[in-house]
């Protein structure tokens, strides 16, 4: 039984790996990961707020104002609420790399090209082997185009790409107007691998206090069938890996995201929910279900239910909606 994939050039012992967390905060549940069975460790993200000068300064600026305001009072961060600041999210890097012995893949969360990017190179120095791109960006302006917000993610990826010899993967939005082409246009601008998806924490609304708060729900499994659609879709299109991110909680859905095509799965709220040790049991889950069905590797199994290799590829077009509808019972 061959458990081995390669993403973003790195050869890996499974396709199951933590996702940006602060799993990785705590040395010690960072080496319960790794005895769990994952596959490589992802850092959570180092925003572009924590690293600039100037986005400091209107850090600051927005956080005075915040505090005039009952409808802002709570929804921008103080910089001691980030777990780690930028010196010691690369010391943590460096530690981690001396106490595991998988791949380490570093995170960079920003909006905009500047002094951020060059931490893409300091995360390299500190021992990264691969570097996640998370650009989030909301775009509030109505008068701003989806080319002008595409085109936003290309030009960072081309500075950090400039920075950095390691490989580097792009985690995506799922509110691009065609996922599909995004992605092929950010293979072709060098992306390693990419990530589908992100997601964003929608603001909550006091209805009494007449504000906005913030407010995060973990993951859930219906989440997982948008990921797997667009995977099925952009798999073989683009030389680029593919990176599940979102709903994955069971072993089930490791074989779903390997089956349209992924070449790792990444789980976050499964294991902040059940605990690192959650991770060896969905992999000796998958390795049972795999050995039962008789598969004798991984790659035998990546992308047989793609849309290019599913019995049904409609399933994953328009006549799937037509159908779902005219199924339905009262």
């Amino acid at each position: 039984m061959d458990l081995s994939t390669t993403y973003l050039g790195l050869p890996l012992k499974n396709p199951l790996m933590p996702g940006a967390s602060p799993l990785v905060d705590k040395l010690d549940v960072v080496r319960r990961l790794e005895d769990a069975g994952a596959a490589a460790i992802v850092m959570h993200s180092l925003f572009e707020e924590q690293i600039t000068s100037q986005q400091l300064a209107e850090f600051a600026h927005t956080e005075f104002s915040a505090d005039s305001s009952s409808e802002a009072s709570s929804y921008f961060p103080r910089m001691e609420d980030y777990a780690l600041g930028p010196d010691r999210y690369l010391e943590q890097i460096s530690r981690i790399k001396e106490a595991v012995d998988i791949p380490v893949i570093g995170s960079l969360n920003g909006i905009s090209i500047g002094g951020w990017t060059d931490h893409a190179r300091l995360i390299q120095q500190a021992g990264a082997d691969a570097l996640e791109l998370n650009v989030y960006y909301v775009a509030t302006n109505p008068n701003e185009s989806g080319t002008a917000v595409e085109k936003r993610t290309l030009d960072i990826l081309e500075a950090v790409k400039a920075s950095v010899s390691i490989p580097i993967a792009v985690k995506l939005s799922s509110y691009f107007s065609s996922p599909g082409q995004f992605a092929k246009q950010l293979d072709a601008c060098g992306a390693a691998g990419v990530i589908m998806f992100n997601r964003f924490y929608q603001p909550e609304i006091n209805i009494e206090e007449l504000e906005a708060v913030s407010h995060l729900d973990l993951s859930n499994q219906t989440e997982l069938r948008q990921r797997l659609r667009w995977i099925a879709i952009i798999h073989g299109h683009i030389k680029a890996d593919i990176a599940l991110s979102g709903g994955a909680h069971s072993f089930e859905d490791i074989v779903k995201g390997i089956m349209v095509g992924a070449n790792v799965v990444q789980v976050v709220s499964c294991l902040l929910q059940h605990g690192p040790e959650h991770l060896a049991s969905m992999l000796a889950d998958f390795t049972r279900w795999m050995e039962d069905h008789e598969y004798a590797s991984v790659d035998q199994m990546r992308g047989s239910m793609s849309l290019g290799h599913c019995p049904d590829p409609s399933v994953y077009e328009r006549a799937n909606y037509l159908r779902v509808l005219q199924l339905w019972k009262t």
